[in-house]
């Protein structure tokens, strides 16, 4: 199956272009220099995505490899105004492996009083893919950031000095234009790591809020059109030139316990997220992590995320940024 995908590029001297990507082929296009800027033009023109790139696609070849190991290539999205890029999550969204799914059954059958996280993933189970047209249950939720916390691919995702851990979440991204007259329209999907504190969420979950304000990266690929519903990846752990840590990861409706409509529906259904012209990027969870395994990442460690259709891995380093005192004055 050919995937069709849509990236953005940066030259040395700056200029901005959008790449068109099917199967291993990869030319620039004409026209919008940004994939936001494509995507206006295609709401204005009528057409899908996919189309508007097709229309406009010139014969300019890049090697993709190549142009991700020289830093060219920036994440799949952004907005020229940061405070105009919303990030959210949901949480507590994916079944796992079948090993996995039977533990956390027995665990809630034998637990005396279940928890508030397995009373909402079995919730999830029963609820989270409802029939067409009607909404199930409602998910976990977390604000991230805004587009000053996006990071690129190859690019350092850096965890706060006052962080307690900051682990990798391989996962996928939903990436969203609200149009004119409101309404959510999803670009595509993109390969991510939702970075988080993740001793800081085990201490006590009501602190799950202060662990997700973190930086977050998404891949190079947006993967235009209806996603795979079973998408199979691997992420690792690298320090130095050693893998320390290396695991699968199932993604895709078809090992989740919701429907991405579901999750859709529940984050817009908040009028404030349905302002023209916003962006928004919507990390759908996850059951693989390094942490969960006792590894815990140190600064200059490698997080690695690989998953086809994706072509391109999505690679970032752990970097602690400088501590920074607020002190709060009076005017």
């Amino acid at each position: 199956m050919t995937s069709t995908r849509l990236l953005q590029h940066r030259d040395a001297d700056g200029r901005r272009r959008v790449i068109l990507a099917d199967g291993d082929e990869a030319v620039f296009i004409d026209g919008p220099s940004t994939t936001l800027e494509l995507a206006q033009a295609a709401l204005k023109d009528g057409v899908t995505l996919a189309d508007a790139a097709r229309q406009r696609r010139s014969a300019d070849r890049i090697d993709l490899d190549e142009a991700l190991a020289a830093g060219t290539l920036l994440s799949s999205i952004d907005h020229p105004d940061t405070a105009r890029l919303i990030m959210s999550g949901t949480g507590l969204t994916h079944l796992g492996s079948a090993e996995g799914r039977d533990k956390m059954h027995k665990a809630a059958i034998d637990a005396a009083q279940q928890t508030d996280s397995m009373r909402m993933f079995l919730e999830g189970v029963e609820g989270g893919k409802p029939a067409p047209g009607r909404t199930g249950q409602q998910p976990e939720w977390f604000y991230k950031g805004d587009g000053q916390q996006l990071t690129g691919p190859e690019q350092p995702l850096a965890s706060p000095a006052f962080a307690q851990d900051g682990g990798e979440e391989p996962e996928l991204a939903g990436i969203y234009l609200i149009d004119d007259a409101g309404r959510p329209r999803r670009l595509g999907i993109a390969l991510a790591n939702e970075f988080s504190d993740h001793v800081t969420e085990r201490h006590n979950y009501l602190w799950l809020a202060h662990s997700k304000l973190r930086p977050a990266a998404i891949g190079a690929e947006l993967l235009l059109g209806d996603p795979p519903a079973d998408i199979r990846g691997t992420s690792r752990l690298r320090r130095g030139e050693d893998v320390i840590w290396e695991k699968p990861f199932w993604t895709g409706e078809a090992n989740m316990s919701h429907h991405l409509r579901n999750l859709e529906a529940h984050h817009f259904k908040y009028a404030q997220f349905r302002r023209p012209g916003d962006i928004h990027v919507h990390f759908f969870g996850t059951a693989t992590l390094s942490f969960a395994d006792g590894i815990r990442a140190q600064a200059g460690d490698r997080f690695e995320i690989a998953a086809p259709p994706f072509r391109l891995p999505l690679r970032n380093s752990l970097a602690i940024a400088p501590h920074d005192t607020v002190e709060v004055t009076a005017l």
